[in-house]
């Protein structure tokens, strides 16, 4: 992996071992050795072009998401995965003369004028008909993202990645049937290995090794607003086409009431339980990917603390339960959630906030109520709805996404932003995919997502993470402090993992004899000099702690090692099994007040490291060592880290945990009911001042691109509040850094099965 910038080199080694009773089980082998070889990769997995509500080719997108050298940002791997339903712009075609190819050159009308990716499909030259029940009026008819999946989408994609040598593929951020969005694909059939020695046209004109069908048809079958009734054929009554039958082996199918001839799918009714009907179809949507594409499929639940809590009689969020019940029903497909959401500079960070959800008259709040430095309160809450998943054992990990649709109030090519990130520039997905001497396919990256040995990152504040945790015993299988730091040492500096018996990483169990010592080694790269962030002034949170520190070039400040117990799965039905997480979490986030089913109280953080206690052990490396004997009691351990210390005012508890990102969101909040007179106005939250005056600070209205002078002093957009500017949009991103890892289980002999992890 290239890294465009270093910060400070910083490494950590860290041991523990934690004791206490659990649930008996009989312990299953470990099989931490004979990994094939494999190197940690940046991706991502949820962004937009025009084919739904982005604003930009995908040409662009993908090259403004993996170009190393003009952007500098890219990615190793991408996937380009818009909202299902339909849309009616045409997303293939190029902006300009920079992002033409050969088989995609540039396109004009019959009378001269360039066509662009806002071009409708019917606009086009040549004109392209939606197929199916279309809807609307020519020449702005909608196309069913089936189609643009199968015929427009999938073949661009499949060209790039052969054109430019790139591991690129296809997914849809679905609309979800009793939910909001999830990010997901299923890979059968892309970007087959026959594609590697095709000969690529000199002309226009692309046909595709490969096919989306099987991505399509699911989409087709099993997205929310993808009400068409055509079966993928021409028209709907037609036999042209796909001819498509969305039965689930062993379900109801044409016996479900919900069930429509024509379509040959699920159609549920809205009004009075709709969410409860939506829930079932998703259900059957995950049986139907465990049956028919049981290992090239995946689905993460997307910004699920958005919308709430879940909505019987609507769409709305994901609470404990359903996560529970997808993972349940496909734990090779369901095998994580999108907790760190993109839209970082929105005005309501990740489009979370209070009062944001109309649910029955009440406008009820995000999940939360905000993010909790950048992440949503199901990731970011130690002891909440992640740690309760952990706590079962369950192989449930965490991810991130840039969730890319546009700059807000500028244009595409400027490198400020109010309202998303691309793909790599902000926050990342490092995921360890082991393909050998092979070059990275669709498949060993779902394997390597599915797999849970991955870390997601914002503002490149770390780019290197070795997390090691070994068994130690009495006598010949004691293991040294300096041995189980020089796996993870070498681990870090050859951005791999470790495959030595009895240790794990993350993702792992390491399976150990009761009253074993358990080694965890930490080894993180800070990477000198400046991060992708176009401010150079003084980061205005740490400003208020007398904290001197230029906003493009942060540093760590300290790593948490968060440990829980593992007590097995919950049963469904069981009191402690469903349950939403509180409203009104900003104003009183009181964790007595949370479900037995959405916490874990065991969890907690048991050791906080930072410069006092990290030391050089020379090569650029720091390490630290921790050791405490005899676990008698299954266990995880996982990581977070920030560039933020304690007790900063509006930002950090005194315990270093992120607190509510309430007060840098300028969005105005709706009143608690529909009419109301508690609304709070645009900038009213806003708190922590930016006061830096610089010589650079470009005017809004002019385009500060990719390699201008860094400005350095507060920039034009800022929200301004009493005659000074105020910390928000993009730079309060830029601010407030933190990275996470997945756990490493330990699974001690007469203690819990950790059952989700083999």
């Amino acid at each position: 992996m290239q890294t465009a910038f270093r910060k400070n080199q910083v490494a950590l080694a860290v041991a523990a071992a934690i004791g206490g009773g659990t649930l008996a089980a009989t312990p299953v082998a470990a099989t931490a050795a004979g990994k094939a070889q494999g190197q940690y990769v940046s991706g991502d997995f949820h962004n937009h072009t025009t084919c739904s509500d982005g604003s930009i080719s995908m040409q662009k997108l993908v090259k403004k998401s993996t170009d190393k050298i003009d952007t500098p940002w890219g990615l190793d791997w991408f996937v380009q995965a818009g909202h299902g339903g339909s849309g009616n712009r045409n997303c293939t075609l190029a902006e300009d003369a920079s992002l033409e190819t050969p088989a995609y050159p540039l396109v004009y009308s019959g009378s001269g004028e360039l066509q662009g990716p806002t071009t409708t499909w019917q606009s086009s030259n040549p004109a392209v008909q939606p197929k199916g029940l279309v809807s609307g009026s020519a020449p702005n008819q909608r196309m069913w993202r089936w189609q643009s999946l199968q015929e427009f989408q999938y073949p661009i994609v499949e060209y790039l990645n052969a054109q430019k040598d790139l591991p690129l593929f296809i997914g849809v951020e679905t609309v979800v049937p009793g939910h909001e969005h999830t990010s997901m694909s299923v890979i059968t059939g892309q970007i087959p290995a026959e594609l590697d020695n095709a000969q690529l046209p000199g002309s226009a004109g692309y046909v595709a090794l490969g096919d989306a069908n099987a991505l399509a048809q699911w989409e087709y079958c099993f997205d929310r607003n993808d009400t068409d009734t055509g079966r993928g054929n021409t028209t709907v009554g037609s036999s042209e086409g796909n001819n498509w039958n969305c039965s689930v082996p062993g379900s109801l199918n044409e016996a479900d009431p919900n069930w429509n001839s024509t379509a040959q799918k699920l159609m549920p009714a809205s009004g009075s339980g709709a969410g409860e009907r939506g829930h079932a179809k998703t259900l059957e949507a995950l049986k139907w990917m465990a049956a028919f594409h049981p290992n090239t499929s995946y689905y993460a639940p997307a910004h699920l603390e958005r919308a709430g809590p879940f909505n019987p009689n609507g769409n709305n969020g994901f609470n404990v339960e359903h996560l529970r019940n997808f993972n349940n029903i496909a734990p090779n497909i369901v095998f994580g959630m999108e907790t760190q959401p993109g839209h970082g500079a929105s005005d309501a960070r990740g489009e979370y906030t209070i009062r944001r959800n109309n649910i029955g008259g009440t406008n009820v709040d995000s999940a939360g109520g905000t993010t909790w430095g950048g992440t949503g309160v199901y990731g970011a809450q130690v002891g909440g709805v992640w740690d309760a998943l952990l706590g079962e054992g369950r192989n449930f990990w965490f991810f991130a996404s840039s969730d890319w649709h546009n700059r807000g109030s500028f244009g595409p090519d400027d490198r400020r932003t109010t309202q998303d990130f691309y793909p790599g520039e902000y926050q990342r997905d490092y995921v360890m995919v082991r393909n050998g001497n092979d070059k990275l396919r669709p498949q060993s990256i779902v394997d390597g997502l599915r797999s849970g040995n991955s870390f997601a990152t914002s503002g490149q504040l770390i780019d290197r993470l070795g997390f090691i945790a070994c068994a130690s015993y009495p006598g010949p299988g004691y293991r040294p402090n300096a041995a189980v730091e020089a796996l993870a040492i070498a681990a870090a500096k050859q951005n791999t993992d470790v495959d030595k018996s009895g240790c794990a990483t993350m993702g792992e169990k390491l399976v150990v004899r009761k009253g074993a010592e358990i080694v965890v080694s930490v080894v993180v790269r800070d990477p000198d000099g400046h991060n992708y962030s176009p401010y150079s002034f003084p980061n205005p949170s740490l400003l208020q702690v007398g904290i001197d520190q230029a906003l493009n070039a942060p540093e760590l400040d300290h790593i948490d090692l968060i440990r829980g117990m593992v007590t097995g799965y919950r049963t469904p039905g069981a009191e402690d099994y469903a349950g939403a997480w509180p409203n009104n979490w900003v104003s009183n986030p009181d964790m007595s007040l949370v479900p037995a089913a959405a916490k874990n109280t065991s969890a907690a953080v048991i050791m906080s490291f930072n410069d006092a206690s990290w030391a050089d052990a020379g090569n650029e490396f720091l390490k630290m060592t921790y050791r405490i004997p005899a676990v008698s009691a299954s266990q995880y351990v996982r990581l977070r880290g920030s560039n933020l210390p304690p007790s900063v005012p509006y930002e950090t508890d005194a315990d270093g945990n992120p607190l509510a990102d309430i007060h840098t969101n300028a969005t105005a909040v709706n009143p608690s009911v529909s009419g109301g007179n508690d609304a709070i106005a645009e900038n009213a939250n806003l708190k922590i001042p930016c006061t830096t005056t610089g010589s650079n600070v470009p005017d809004n209205g002019a385009t500060y691109t990719e390699g201008s002078t860094p400005i350095d002093g507060c920039p034009a957009h800022l929200p301004t509040v009493n005659g000074r500017k105020m910390l928000a949009y993009d730079v309060a991103a830029w601010a407030d850094l933190w990275f996470y890892s997945n756990p490493i289980y330990v699974q001690v002999a007469g203690s819990t099965v950790v059952a989700g992890v083999k």
